[in-house]
C-alpha cells in the first residue's frame, strides 16, 4: 500500500459527524502535511489566541515570500503568512454562514487573507454567499475543499506534480465566480 492510497482509505473511512470528527481532523492534517510540507512549515495544531478565546484547527506557516512558486504567489497576493485550515466533518447539519463567519474572524492581519475549509461535504448556498460578502468587504479568501479535492491533490502529488496548483486553481475559480 502506498502513502497516497493509505491516506485516501483513511479519509474515506471517517464516519460523518461527531463520531468521526477527531479522525477526520487528524487525517486531514496528515494529508495536508504530506502535500505541502515543505514548502510550508510543520503545522501548529489547535493554536489558541493569548486570551484563549479563539482556537484554530491547524495553521501552516508560509515562509515562501520570494520566488515564483505557488505559495510565494499566495504569500504576496493575499499576505498569507500563515495558512489557516478549518475542518468540518458534519453529518445532518449544514456547513453554513456561521461557520464561514467564524473562519473569517480567525483571519487576523498578521495571519493574512487565506483560509481553507476542508470538509466531508460542500457548504450550503448561504456559506457561499457569506464568503463572497467577506471577500467584497475585507478581501479575505475562504476556499472550500471537500474530500474529493483532497483526494485529487494526493493523486497530483503521486504523479509528481505540485498539489499547490490546485489551491491556486481554486483561488482563481473563486475570483471568477465572485459577484
Amino acid at each position: 500500500m502506498t502513502v497516497v492510497s493509505d491516506l485516501v482509505d483513511r479519509l474515506n473511512a471517517c464516519p460523518a459527524g461527531k463520531p468521526g470528527w477527531a479522525q477526520f481532523e487528524q487525517v486531514c492534517i496528515d494529508i495536508l502535511t504530506f502535500l505541502f510540507v515543505p514548502p510550508l512549515s510543520q503545522p501548529k495544531i489547535q493554536p489558541r489566541t493569548y486570551s484563549e478565546i479563539d482556537r484554530r484547527d491547524a495553521v501552516f506557516p508560509n515562509r515562501e515570500d520570494i520566488g515564483n512558486g505557488v505559495w510565494a504567489k499566495i504569500f504576496r497576493e493575499l499576505d498569507a503568512r500563515l495558512i489557516l485550515f478549518e475542518f468540518k466533518n458534519y453529518d445532518a447539519c449544514e456547513i453554513g454562514k456561521d461557520e464561514i463567519n467564524q473562519t473569517r474572524n480567525y483571519l487576523t492581519p498578521a495571519m493574512g487573507k487565506l483560509a481553507i475549509v476542508c470538509s466531508n461535504k460542500l457548504p450550503n448556498d448561504q456559506a457561499h454567499i457569506k464568503r463572497n460578502t467577506i471577500y467584497s468587504e475585507e478581501k479575505k479568501v475562504i476556499l472550500f475543499l471537500a474530500k474529493d479535492k483532497l483526494e485529487e491533490m494526493l493523486y497530483i502529488k503521486e504523479r509528481g506534480d505540485d498539489p499547490g496548483d490546485l489551491v491556486m486553481d481554486e483561488i482563481e475559480w473563486f475570483y471568477l465566480q465572485h459577484e
